[in-house]
């Protein structure tokens, strides 16, 4: 009987029996004990998350272990078992190849993961905070970090397998050069959306007037943002052109302001002209939603006493400025009709001098 130290000393295809076991030992244990603790850690990630009471170091954790490919672990398998063999060159080259591609893969995601989090933890803070945030750009900026963490993953890359990326550097800065200027338009488009998403002038739902354009943000794409008008149809605005226009965002407007001219009619009596700036103020101040400012004779004027009066309607969206404004308007029209105070009424009387007629001579 062939005793077993001699066999685990026989050589098969380069390496000894013994070598062999280790490296099967050592690729089942990789291969079957890390995806049993991230199923296991993922099964209760719930548990986790509330006895880190929402860390977020416990919560990036276990994002990044959910976002571990299992393509990652049967390369990391891999790698520590071959560790205890000899290989061909031709072998170690392209196991080397797969596993510099697969590790800055997989980092790449890992990074990916974590700017994610980063943003959409920004955004909940801002919106605990009371503040818009900006949800409707996380796309763009998920875009962009996503070109930026591949690219530098896809070179560090070929940097590990010995290409000297210096050279390679330097002609796709030559290349971008050339390509930026034969698309500087939709780079123009790509950089303003970029800057919507940091500066945020406006976020999704925020109510914009642009020229003669008003409408609800719908979308904030990489190239254009699109707006539903007050009038239903949808408007497509080109990114670069938007932050070049006068924007008006009336979704940040806490209240709106309503002035106008009253005219009153000179034969109105001192008493009652005298009561109008109470009678408006109380006709204001009964109507739910407006805020009395002042009323003041402004001026008189060729056919009337004109009156100027300010209010204010707090959270004007939705239609509420309008019908505030309706009830305002007849709750003064009523009280100044009750009161007995009379509108001017537009129309000039102009005296026409007629010329003495001649007596006719006689017949």
């Amino acid at each position: 009987m062939v005793p077993i130290s001699e066999i685990l000393e026989q050589v098969w295809l380069g390496n000894s029996v013994r070598a062999w076991l280790f490296a099967l030992a050592a690729f089942l244990v990789i291969f079957t004990v890390l995806p049993l603790a991230r199923g296991f850690v993922l099964s209760r990630r719930s548990k986790l998350e509330a006895l880190g009471r929402g860390a977020a170091g416990v919560e990036l954790a276990l994002l990044l272990i959910g976002r571990t490919s299992q393509l990652f672990l049967w390369v990391l398998a891999v790698f520590v078992a071959g560790r205890f063999l000899e290989s061909p060159p031709r072998i170690e080259q392209a196991s080397r190849l797969l596993i510099v591609l697969v590790v800055w893969f997989q980092a790449a995601l890992w990074g990916i993961t974590a700017v994610r989090f980063a943003l959409e933890r920004q955004q909940q803070k801002l919106e605990a905070a009371g503040e818009a945030g900006f949800r409707g750009s996380i796309g763009i900026a998920m875009f962009v970090a996503n070109l930026v963490i591949f690219s530098v993953a896809i070179l560090l890359a070929l940097d590990n397998l010995g290409v000297n990326i210096t050279a390679l550097v330097a002609g796709l800065g030559v290349g971008g050069i050339a390509i930026a200027l034969a698309v500087q338009t939709i780079l123009g488009d790509l950089l303003a959306s970029l800057s919507i998403t940091l500066d945020k002038p406006f976020t999704v739902g925020d109510v914009l007037r642009i020229d003669d354009v008003e409408g609800r943000v719908e979308r904030i794409g990489v190239k254009s943002t699109r707006l539903r008008s007050v009038s239903g149809e949808q408007v497509i605005v080109a990114n670069a052109d938007l932050l070049k226009s006068r924007i008006r965002n009336l979704g940040r407007m806490p209240e709106q302001r309503a002035l106008f001219a009253l005219p009153v009619s000179y034969e109105t009596p001192p008493d009652e002209v005298e009561s109008v700036t109470t009678l408006v103020r109380d006709a204001i101040g009964s109507v739910p939603g407006a805020r009395f400012e002042f009323c003041v004779l402004k001026a008189l004027a060729e056919t009337a006493l004109v009156f100027e009066i300010c209010y204010f309607v707090p959270d004007p969206g939705g239609g509420r400025y309008l019908r505030v404004t309706d009830a305002v308007n007849r709750r003064i029209h009523a009280a100044l009709a009750d009161a007995g105070v009379t509108f001017a009424n537009a129309a000039r009387t102009v005296p026409l001098r007629v010329p003495p007629q001649e007596p006719a001579a006689p017949a």
